[in-house]
């Protein structure tokens, strides 16, 4: 086990020893009269963001698990901490609606964007990508700020305006596809129908069974999630792995491009293994196992490994040695 993992083995137990403490009296909370916040706390603020760090290399990653772990702790203790008890944890409660308020901003940010970038851009011949991207760019720099925006601003591009993008707009000599690998959009549409169906019905089964506000709050995340499913399943057909005389463009579904420099390729081979997750590895596989491997020379934000799952396999390992080798020569 890498020590990657210890950071939510550690909320697992914070978790699981703050409920014993705060649901069952023992010595420990004077049989139940002295239950106090400060011990969670310390946890929530210090010790698991403290963790997260000393075991987690990549610190952006480790400041968003560090962030997640707290936002959860603090919603444990909302309810698991009795309220005679709470005084500094009912501001840490508040900052919920913060957090919602910057939620909504940014969606509102994205949806002024999308609907500038179809007047504007999308009508042309530019790279859709490009199209997109180009009102984030004027006010905001490269960052995982604009890499999360260009996501979602795709994302509702894909699901409103779907009928707006051409694939051969895309830049590239070749284009590949991936959608039929596995029935991998046949298994999407089935989830939007599944969702599509299940959100009316869980939303009164959590209206009467447990609050209106959760129902909602529940209800409205699973909007958003088929929203996601939606852009997902019309990105599959539209958005293609693309090969020019200098990089392979890997876009697939609503992910953000990846340009892979075809110098940098070590070498591209047939896979027919599953991929386990690992910091080292980049997959882009929606159904099945991917079916190419390409071992890079030099890592792409820690990635020396990218697998692919694509409908032709062969015709993509066939293109990409012929450039490579027109690249050496």
């Amino acid at each position: 086990m890498t020590f990657t993992r210890l950071p939510f083995l550690l909320l697992f137990l914070t978790i699981a020893c703050y409920i014993w403490f705060y649901t069952s009296p023992t010595f420990l909370n004077e049989y139940g009269t002295y239950q106090p916040e400060w011990p969670l706390l310390v946890d929530a603020l210090i010790t698991i963001p403290l963790v997260c760090y000393l075991c987690i290399k990549d610190k952006k990653q480790a400041s968003i698990k560090a962030i997640a772990y707290c936002a959860l702790i603090i919603l444990f203790g909302a309810y698991f901490i009795p309220a005679q008890q709470k005084f500094i944890w009912h501001y840490l409660e508040q900052a919920r609606y913060l957090v919602l308020a910057l939620v909504l901003f940014v969606e509102l940010i994205v949806i002024a964007s999308v609907i500038a970038a179809i007047k504007t851009n999308l009508n042309t011949h530019a790279d859709p990508d490009e199209s997109l991207i180009t009102p984030l760019k004027r006010w905001l720099k490269s960052g995982p700020v604009l890499n999360l925006m260009q996501f979602d601003m795709r994302m509702w591009v894909f699901c409103l305006f779907a009928h707006k993008i051409k694939s051969e707009n895309y830049i590239g000599d070749q284009h590949f596809w991936y959608a039929k690998k596995d029935d991998a959009k046949g298994n999407a549409l089935g989830f939007i129908f599944l969702m599509a169906f299940e959100i009316p019905i869980a939303h009164l089964v959590l209206h009467f069974a447990w609050s209106p506000l959760a129902a909602n709050v529940i209800s409205l995340l699973s909007i958003f999630g088929l929203v996601l499913f939606i852009g997902e399943y019309r990105a599959m057909s539209r958005r293609p792995i693309s090969l020019t005389h200098t990089h392979l463009i890997v876009r697939y579904g609503l992910y953000n491009p990846l340009y892979i420099v075809l110098d940098n390729i070590q070498s591209v081979s047939p896979h027919h293994e599953f991929v386990p997750r690992s910091n080292e590895v980049n997959r882009y596989n929606f159904s099945g196992v991917p079916n190419i491997e390409i071992k890079l020379r030099s890592p792409i934000d820690g990635k020396s490994k990218i697998y692919l799952g694509v409908d032709s396999p062969s015709m993509l390992l066939n293109s990409l040695n012929k450039a490579s080798d027109k690249t050496t020569n």
